[in-house]
């Protein structure tokens, strides 16, 4: 029965991965490294759109270029590492609940984190910081396995491997960060339990040669290719990130406290009796697992919020923490009182469903309010299939089946969180994604007809055009690969104009404000798409001098 189960939640889980176009600008900067990957055959040095590419690290585009080479180039295989990563979160949680207290507390912690509103979006949305969670969760969990009481010492020498080869998967995920939140939460740890002695159970010999065996090569390798990788990497993709607004990402000290609670939904009411219980000593156990669970969480939430560069999906490492400190919590109780948990998330979704026929009303004409409407229609039918999952859970708890009635609450959150985010594709496959735009293009385009992009960059337009564009006068995170690469580029609108004159054939995606300063020019242009936030132009034949 449990194989069944688990079937089921893993075709839900996967099924839904390629239902959306890609949108930008994560989802297409990611899955354009990736195809670039594939297409040229370099595994060392990622590239965006032909320009040299240092932000993150390489782990993510190896696992995006090899779901491309097996499943093809689509939606699907672009967002499998992130769906296959936190469907492997949530067997890790459930895995570990099971060893740390029993059965029941497993199947418990799974099903918290397989219906938290954050695990799901995240998981279903091409970006790094699932791929990042699974690791580090794996980290977490191999330590608290390691180092729980009674473990034998071969068990606890494995599972420390374990702990050091998942912290190398972090860091090769997104770099530093792989270290510092595993590093800070067992510092903060010691300090708050006055207990030293784990930090002698590290295996650090075996543990540091795993680590860096894992991570070194790349990072040593794309240093010798490209001597100013070290530089933009360390210094100011961490530090001066961290402690800048270089990024144009700050946010107030409150920034992630909305994302917390709404993400830990349906189950954010559970959140101060769980606190409350992770504060209390666990009876006759020297090492506390729910105390470090919690100084985890909270160390996330507290360092990035302090970080001068905030984006809503960096505390997701937290959720699964909080996973496991739900099944503990939900296991220890009594039917009744969990009854009282199941109104709020019930009454929010029931909030949306009344409201949504009405939000279009405050939308202004044109074509971003008919795309916002027909999402929001979507998102009524998600409300929906919520309430129709979790008003079965109040009869079944009253029966006195807890278990029975967490399934169905989590079953409802996965199914009214994945409809919301298929109707997503309303809004954004029209408004953010390039998807629609290149077959416009197709009966035009031939395999030398130059694309520009012109003052204006969709992040999935090379994706779905299969191949890179021509940037005009637009740096942004290009300007390091402009830097050390500037042939591939045209600087200024005026050097765009010489070049498009001199092609027979030449295509162009700009915003309406640089069209109307180009027909100034007199530039032979001809529409083929447009839509509310660009233009697609093509240069009429028999136009070239």
């Amino acid at each position: 029965m449990q194989w069944l189960a688990w079937s089921i939640l893993a075709a839900l889980w996967m099924g839904s991965l390629g239902a959306r176009a890609l949108i930008s600008p994560d989802e297409g900067r990611y899955a354009t490294l990736a195809l670039g990957m594939l297409q040229s055959g370099d595994w060392l040095t990622p590239r965006l759109n032909g320009f040299l590419y240092f932000e993150k690290p390489i782990l993510p585009y190896w696992m995006g270029a090899a779901s491309l080479h097996l499943f093809g180039i689509n939606e699907f295989a672009a967002r499998f590492w992130p769906g296959l990563s936190g469907l492997m979160t949530v067997a890790v949680v459930a895995w570990t609940a099971r060893r740390l207290w029993g059965d029941a507390t497993g199947h418990y912690a799974a099903l918290v984190a397989a219906g938290t509103t954050w695990i799901i979006a995240n998981s279903h949305f091409l970006s790094l910081d699932m791929g990042l969670t699974f690791f580090l969760t794996l980290a977490l969990c191999a330590f608290l396995l390691a180092q729980r009481d009674g473990v034998s010492p071969t068990g606890q020498r494995h599972a420390m491997w374990l702990c050091w080869a998942a912290m190398a998967g972090a860091t090769l995920s997104k770099g530093l960060i792989g270290l510092v939140i595993p590093g800070a939460t067992l510092v903060l740890y010691s300090l708050v339990q006055r207990q030293f002695g784990f930090w002698r159970r590290m295996h650090w010999g075996s543990g540091l040669l795993l680590f860096l065996g894992l991570t070194a090569p790349w990072f040593v390798a794309v240093s010798l290719e490209n001597p100013g990788f070290f530089d933009f990497f360390f210094v100011r993709e961490h530090f001066r990130r961290f402690l800048t607004n270089e990024a144009h990402r700050s946010g107030r000290l409150y920034y992630f406290v909305p994302y917390l609670l709404v993400g830990m939904m349906p189950w954010t009411t559970l959140l101060p009796g769980m606190l409350k219980q992770g504060v209390q000593a666990e009876r006759g156990a020297v090492f506390q697992p729910l105390r470090l669970l919690w100084i985890w969480s909270l160390f996330i939430l507290v360092f990035f919020s302090v970080s001068r560069s905030k984006l809503p999906s960096y505390i997701l490492p937290m959720f699964p923490a909080l996973a496991l400190a739900a099944g503990r919590y939900l296991s220890q109780l009594p039917p009744r009182r969990l009854q009282w948990h199941l109104p709020l998330p019930m009454l929010l979704w029931l909030v949306v469903l009344v409201a949504t026929p009405f939000a279009g009303r405050w939308l202004a004409p044109g074509e971003t309010r008919q795309a916002l409407q027909s999402f929001l229609q979507v998102l009524a039918l998600a409300a929906v299939l919520y309430l129709l999952a979790t008003v079965p859970a109040w009869w079944v708890l009253r029966r006195g089946r807890p278990l029975a009635a967490v399934a169905l609450v989590a079953l409802g959150s996965l199914m009214a969180v994945t409809a919301g985010l298929i109707g997503h594709d309303r809004y954004g496959g029209v408004l953010k994604s390039s998807k629609a735009v290149v077959p416009q293009l197709a009966s035009y385009l031939q395999a030398d007809t130059e694309v520009f992009s012109v003052r204006y960059y969709d992040q999935t337009l090379p994706f779905y055009l299969r191949r890179p564009v021509t940037l005009v006068d637009y740096r942004d995170e290009f300007s390091f690969g402009q830097q050390a690469e500037p042939t591939r580029w045209l600087p200024t609108l005026e050097v765009f104009v010489a070049r498009w004159h001199s092609l027979p054939k030449a295509a162009a995606v700009m915003r309406r404000g640089t069209y109307e300063e180009l027909l100034q020019k007199q530039l032979p242009m001809r529409i083929v798409y447009q839509d509310a936030n660009r233009l697609v132009v093509v240069k009429p034949e028999g136009q070239a001098r």
